[in-house]
């Protein structure tokens, strides 16, 4: 995938980290990779633990450059400012608890050594903490690049060193948890493997793709010179039902009550449609605010009337449902880009000065997000290109916009517009600009993530195997009997395979399933070209005629199922015989895309 970045003049995907501090590449087709050399555990335990360290710390001595500070926000003209400012006072203005209250999110500073906890536990790594040999935490980490392996022995001797400092339990030592042979390079070309959205993988692989993500930042802004900082802020307690300043978590859980599977709020579903059906060319749009007065009534009728379906939608004016819509999230308990990373926002901005670098961060932090924040934000930046596409009616540019839904995104503190609160609003708008104009390279998850992913399933396999060795021939006893007595008669001269096998599938072969077509399977031999959609369209083609009533309507997608991914919708582009090879042993399933 290319998209031209007229910012840059470049052309951007997520790639790693730079292997050397020294050089930073933008977001290239090809990127270097750092595969950690498999290693025995009796070969670390035979080195001494002075030379294990020296050696591992050898890896990466070179010093991270220095960057200088971005100037990208000094674009800006005098009126977008002006609308920024306006905003902040609207917010103000349409609070009921007064101007501190709609402000302030309170934090509080972190003991040292705390950070550096939490950022093990964020990235699926506790088992350091509490010292607990689990499958996932040994997966994880024998999967990690040399600079990723670097990102996570930093915190960790930090977190170490407190620890003994305060003379609290006994700690790993950190010569325990990594390996100490120097590690290879390899390089990865264009990727034939499609593009993935972050909808298109399983909660679970999900969940390692935050785990990954955290840990390539950190080395992304060590590389850098740049300090990943981090909030720590008390967990604020919402609303257990209504629909303002209810937590997202627990508002899908009730909409999910009414609406199975839904991933966005109704509430702020049916507030971006009223909006996209008759407000986008509304001039002023989202700046010009609606009336307060009419925003409350409407506000409290919403909040009685929405779930009972008797909410009259003609009443509400577009500048109205615009103020409905920022109330929504400014109302939220917690950011929509979490309290959590909100620095780390503001940093790729302050301290990195190219865009692609920026957009490479920004990608990164995208990844980051829990799944419900995550898709919100998703549908709210759709809605915000639409209203910038309409700029030539509504009179609100890229600018306009991204300077209005700053303040409403992002924590606001102090009072009177000083040189500091000045660039905290350049700041802010720049990182709109860049979610809004960028979004459809942010919502992809980048393919060597995906790749460490398979490696982390396999390592965990392939440990449960050897954890299960030492009563291997037990259970196989037991299998045995069991087959046995529960084994159907089979007419004479019949030949079963077990399933897994598929030994009757000759190499370069796949079983594709269909369950809602008429004719559920098809054997379909793979060549260098046979993409996912050629698939689809042959099921669709033998199927033309006797398709399944339930298949109407819906979007069909190739899935890959199982081996070393949980599921993985494929982009129609993808070359099945390159997915194939790179999981032999998945199953292959046709069904509708999860929207």
């Amino acid at each position: 995938m290319t998209m031209e970045m007229k910012d840059s003049g470049s052309v951007v995907l997520t790639a790693y980290h730079p292997h050397s501090p020294a050089r930073i590449p933008g977001m290239e087709q090809s990127f270097v990779q750092d595969v950690p050399s498999s290693h025995s555990p009796s070969s670390r335990k035979s080195l001494p633990r002075c030379r294990r360290i020296n050696r591992m710390l050898s890896n990466e001595s070179t010093p991270p450059p220095a960057f200088s500070r971005s100037n990208s926000q000094a674009s800006m003209d005098s009126t977008s400012m002006e609308d920024f400012w306006c905003e902040v006072e609207s917010i103000k203005e349409s609070s009921e608890d007064g101007p501190e209250e709609a402000t302030l999110l309170e934090f509080k500073p972190a003991d040292e050594g705390e950070l550096e906890a939490e950022w093990l536990q964020d990235v699926g790594l506790s088992t350091l903490i509490s010292g607990a040999e689990e499958e996932d935490g040994q997966a994880l980490l024998s999967t990690l690049t040399r600079t990723q392996a670097a990102a996570v022995q930093k915190r960790y001797n930090t977190y170490t060193q407190t620890l003994r400092k305060k003379n609290k339990h006994t700690v790993r030592d950190v010569r325990d948890i990594f390996g100490t042979n120097d590690s290879s390079k390899f390089i990865v070309r264009k990727s034939r493997f499609g593009l993935t959205e972050v909808g298109d993988l399983s909660p679970e692989d999900m969940k390692k793709i935050r785990y990954l993500s955290l840990i390539e930042l950190t080395a992304f802004y060590d590389a850098l010179g740049v300090e990943l900082k981090r909030n720590r802020t008390e967990r604020v307690r919402g609303r257990e039902n209504g629909l303002f300043g209810v937590p997202l978590t627990v508002l899908l859980e009730n909409d999910q009550k009414k609406v199975p599977g839904v991933k966005v709020p109704l509430i702020f579903q049916k507030l971006l449609l009223k909006l996209e059906e008759t407000g986008l060319e509304t001039e002023g749009i989202l700046r010009v605010p609606g009336s307060a007065s009419r925003v409350k009534n409407l506000h409290q009728e919403l909040e009685a009337k929405f779930y009972e379906d008797t909410f009259d939608w003609d009443q509400v004016r577009n500048n109205d449902a615009a103020g409905l819509l920022k109330m929504f999230i400014r109302e939220l308990p917690s950011p929509l880009f979490t309290v959590e990373y909100l620095p780390a926002f503001i940093t790729l901005v302050e301290k990195i000065s190219k865009i692609k670098l920026q957009l490479q961060a920004l990608h990164l932090l995208i990844m980051l997000l829990p799944e419900a924040n995550r898709d919100t934000a998703k549908a709210f930046l759709q809605f915000l290109k639409k209203v910038v596409a309409n700029e030539g009616k509504n009179k609100m540019n890229l600018w306009n916009v991204s300077m209005i839904v700053a303040p409403n995104l992002f924590i606001y503190k102090g009072k009177r517009a000083n040189q500091q609160e000045m660039q905290a609003a350049a700041t802010t708008a720049h990182i709109v600009r860049l979610l809004i104009r960028y979004q459809d390279i942010l919502w992809t998850v980048p393919s060597f993530l995906i790749s460490q992913v398979r490696k982390m399933n396999e390592a965990a396999i392939n440990n449960s195997k050897r954890q299960l060795m030492f009563d291997k021939g037990v259970r196989k006893l037991l299998r045995r009997k069991t087959m046995e007595r529960e084994r159907p008669e089979r007419p004479e001269g019949a030949v079963t395979f077990p399933p897994y096998l598929q030994s009757d599938i000759p190499e370069g072969v796949i079983r594709v399933y269909a369950p809602l077509h008429s004719k559920v399977s098809m054997a379909i031999q793979l060549n260098s070209q046979t993409k996912a959609k050629d698939i689809l369209a042959r099921f669709h083609c033998e199927n033309s005629r006797g398709s399944s009533q339930n298949m109407r309507g819906q979007i069909q997608s190739l899935h890959e199922v199982g081996g070393n991914i949980g599921q993985h919708c494929l982009d129609p582009d993808a070359y099945m015989l390159d997915v194939y090879r790179a999981n032999p042993q998945a199953e292959w399933v046709i069904k509708p895309k999860a929207s």
